[in-house]
């Protein structure tokens, strides 16, 4: 006698969520996200209580390896750009929260570029004090009425009023540090800032895994360029990039270099220039931006 099995019944197609279905789902992650947000404000109050006093709020090592870690876990759909200004923003509103921020912007360009490359960094609404000349930007900081300021980038030949890095080789009290780099990330998309700039506290570098650090020195004026790079190369401080500022009726001539990686005041290295230039003056470090791939 032969028995019969059942039929099984095709599995019942599940129905795709509504429209309704899916915005009631993204309402209950904005909700998560928030909370998330709220918690994360916590903790950063939090931590500001247990910090020493007088350190500074502004710590652009920490916020750069913030970012980079951010950027190197990040998988889907969501550009990574997006993450960048979403964080940027979140970091610039934590860093308000322990005290009044200030940033002085010395602007150069005609369609406000610095401007507009400090609010993609320090948050749409960070107060700005707009400055014509650096100078005027770096006595606000000097004076502790900006927590930083933001330069135009040092370049070869510039004029002696814009050569704001060489006030910086005096060590002047409170002495003034390079501390950040803008844009921190690129490729740029059309329609964005592409200016250069670095940004100066009154602060010593904060350090992360991968920075530039520039030194600045004076030198005879019979010091050639070539003969710079190779004392600089015998010293294990080969440039990066490098300027050299001549006046004829100075008796010196003044430098500044980029060099890869973090350097301290008190490196080594600095000493074995003595033959080539003189008194060697670390005016700060910035981590890297991201670049290609990574931003």
């Amino acid at each position: 006698m032969s028995t019969t099995l059942p039929t099984p019944e095709p599995p019942q197609e599940q129905a795709s969520p509504s429209p309704l279905e899916l915005q009631a789902e993204l309402d209950r992650q904005d909700a998560a996200l928030h909370d998330l947000l709220m918690r994360r404000a916590e903790l950063v109050q939090r931590i500001a209580g247990l910090v020493v006093p007088g350190k500074p709020a502004f710590r652009p090592g920490h916020e750069a390896e913030t970012v980079r870690r951010l950027v190197r876990r990040h998988a889907g759909v969501l550009p990574r750009q997006t993450v960048v200004r979403i964080w940027r923003e979140l970091l610039a509103g934590c860093m308000a929260m322990q005290g009044p921020l200030l940033v002085a912007v010395c602007e150069t360009d005609a369609t406000y570029g610095a401007v507009q490359c400090t609010r993609e960094h320090f948050g749409a609404l960070t107060p700005l004090r707009v400055h014509p000349s650096p100078a005027q930007a770096i006595a606000d900081v000097s004076a502790g009425l900006a927590n930083a300021a933001v330069l135009p980038m040092p370049v070869d030949g510039e004029p002696a009023r814009a050569a704001w890095w060489v006030a910086l080789l005096h060590r002047d009290d409170p002495r003034i540090h390079v501390v950040a780099r803008l844009p921190f990330w690129s490729p740029r998309p059309e329609g964005a800032p592409r200016v250069q700039a670095l940004v100066v506290a009154a602060a010593a570098p904060d350090r992360s895994t991968q920075d530039r650090s520039l030194i600045g020195f004076e030198l005879l004026p019979e010091m050639s360029r070539t003969r710079l790079v190779a004392a600089l190369g015998t010293a294990g401080l080969p440039p990066t990039a490098i300027i050299l500022r001549r006046d004829a009726a100075a008796p010196v001539a003044q430098g500044l270099i980029t060099v890869d990686g973090f350097v301290a005041d008190n490196d080594a290295r600095l000493s074995s220039l003595a033959a080539a230039v003189h008194a060697p003056v670390v005016l700060g470090s910035y981590a890297e931006p991201l670049a290609g791939d990574d931003a």
